[in-house]
């Protein structure tokens, strides 16, 4: 009995840190979107989308106007958007991207990471070139109807949409995002997010021992405060 207890002790926490760690996320991401666009969601296209996105996880919405409001003071501090490369055990390569109003701390702990669980720190260039930027839109299936949309999400830029019972994502290129976030708000819809990530050109197959090592690593450096996201190319 108390070793299940313990399990569900564990699950609650993890779940409570990865809901901690999203809010975080959001926050830094309405701040940025604030600083460089201003606090008035119609006139920014990406505060729409940080609202958006913390719809998506969850997030209350007095806590999304208090990002708002503080990002809107002169006191609040900038974040700069870094992106540091490297390679998880194995030779999996990885891209860290960061929202930080400290770089020099945020690549000293980003090198830590990296050495304490395996892995290594790699130049600007080193890693990027083996992953390519999209625009990742996914939708409530009750919100959209595939039949109908499906040329019309492909006239505005998709590159490609993948479809199951719970979800639908829809693909573009990085250059094609902001076309097609603008004909979803024209046409009333409101995916449950929508991000620009680092997808890998190609995936690298490892032994479950391995795959844990990397996943090990992995997680030591998403869970650093000043990671946004991690991407890697492990299958």
């Amino acid at each position: 009995m108390g070793r299940i207890f313990e399990k569900r002790k564990h699950k609650m926490f993890a779940r409570f840190d990865k809901m901690a760690k999203g809010f975080t996320r959001i926050g830094k991401d309405i701040a940025i979107a604030v600083k460089q666009g201003g606090p008035n969601p119609d006139n920014n296209p990406r505060l729409r989308m940080a609202i958006q996105n913390a719809k998506g996880i969850n997030m209350p919405k007095d806590r999304v106007e208090a990002a708002i409001k503080r990002a809107s003071s002169k006191e609040e501090k900038d974040f700069q958007e870094v992106i540091y490369e490297g390679y998880a055990p194995h030779g999996v390569p990885v891209l860290v991207e960061c929202a930080t109003d400290n770089p020099t701390r945020t690549v000293a702990n980003v090198r830590l990471h990296f050495s304490k669980n395996g892995g290594s720190m790699g130049n600007s260039g080193s890693v990027a070139f083996m992953f390519e930027r999209k625009g990742i839109f996914k939708f409530d299936p009750t919100n959209l109807n595939l039949d109908e949309m499906e040329l019309d999400l492909i006239d505005a830029g998709a590159e490609d949409i993948q479809h199951d019972e719970e979800e639908i994502i829809v693909y573009t290129k990085f250059t094609e995002f902001g076309s097609m976030q603008k004909f979803l708000e024209d046409k009333g819809l409101e995916p449950k997010s929508s991000e620009l990530q680092y997808l890998p050109n190609a995936t690298k197959e490892l032994s479950e021992a391995e795959q844990d090592e990397v996943m090990e690593c992995v997680s030591a450096l998403e869970a650093d405060d000043d990671v946004q996201n991690v991407y890697h190319n492990l299958a």
